[in-house]
C-alpha cells in the first residue's frame, strides 16, 4: 500500500470513529457561549432592535453573515477530507458578495439623507474591526479543533475557511449591536474584520491541521 492510499485509509477510519461534522458541531456549541458572553459583556443588542428589524438593510447584515458562515462550514467539512479541492464549492463564497452588491445597488436607488462617505465610514468602524476578530477567536479555536479530526491535505486553506466560519458567526452577533446598517459599511468594515480572522486561521491552520 503506498503512502497516499494509507493516508486515505486512515482518514476513512478516523471519520467513521468520529465524524468531523459531529466534532465540529460540538466544538462550536462549546465555544459559542464564550463568544456570546464576550458580546453581552462588551456590547449587547442595540436598544432600537425592534424598530431596526423593519429596516431591510438591518436584515441584510444577517443574511450576509449567515451566508458566509454557512458557506464556510460546508467548504470546511469538504476540505477536511484528503485531496479535496474547492472545485464545485467555490461558488458558495460568491453568495455573500452578491447579497452585498444587491444591497448597495438598492441603497443607491433610494433617496439618501447622508453622503456616501458618511454611510461607508459610519460610527462603529473601530468597534467592528476590534470586536469581531476578538469574538471570533473562541469559535476559530473550536473550528480548528473540529477540523483536526479530519485529514485536510491543504491545511492553510482549511484554516482560512475556519477563519471565515468563525468570523461569520461572530459578525452575526455583532450585527445585532451595530447601528450602521448601510451595505457600504458592511462591505467595508465587516469584510476587513473577516479578512483579519481568515488570515489568522490560515496561518494557524497551516500548522495545527497538518496531517
Amino acid at each position: 500500500m503506498d503512502t497516499d492510499q494509507l493516508i486515505k485509509t486512515l482518514a476513512v477510519d478516523n471519520t467513521r470513529a468520529r465524524p468531523v461534522s459531529h466534532v465540529l458541531a460540538m466544538a462550536l456549541f462549546a465555544a459559542a457561549p464564550v463568544s456570546i458572553l464576550m458580546f453581552v459583556a462588551a456590547l449587547g443588542v442595540r436598544p432600537d432592535v425592534e424598530t431596526a428589524m423593519h429596516n431591510p438593510f438591518f436584515d441584510l447584515k444577517f443574511a450576509v453573515t449567515l451566508a458566509l458562515a454557512t458557506a464556510a462550514i460546508t467548504i470546511s467539512l469538504h476540505l477536511s477530507r484528503p485531496e479535496a479541492s474547492l472545485r464545485g464549492f467555490v461558488w458558495l463564497l460568491a453568495i455573500p458578495p452578491l447579497l452585498l452588491v444587491a444591497g448597495i445597488s438598492g441603497e443607491m436607488m433610494m433617496p439618501q439623507r447622508l453622503p456616501m462617505m458618511t454611510r461607508l465610514v459610519g460610527h462603529n468602524s473601530r468597534i467592528c474591526m476590534s470586536t469581531v476578530p476578538l469574538m471570533s477567536l473562541p469559535l476559530l479555536a473550536a473550528s480548528l479543533i473540529g477540523l483536526r479530526h479530519g485529514a485536510p491535505s491543504r491545511p492553510a486553506l482549511a484554516g482560512a475557511m475556519a477563519g471565515l466560519l468563525s468570523s461569520g458567526l461572530a459578525a452575526t452577533l455583532y450585527a445585532s449591536h451595530c447601528t450602521d446598517d448601510s451595505p457600504l459599511f458592511v462591505a467595508t468594515w465587516y469584510t476587513l474584520a473577516t479578512t483579519i480572522v481568515t488570515a489568522i486561521g490560515a496561518v494557524v491552520g497551516s500548522r495545527v491541521l497538518r496531517f
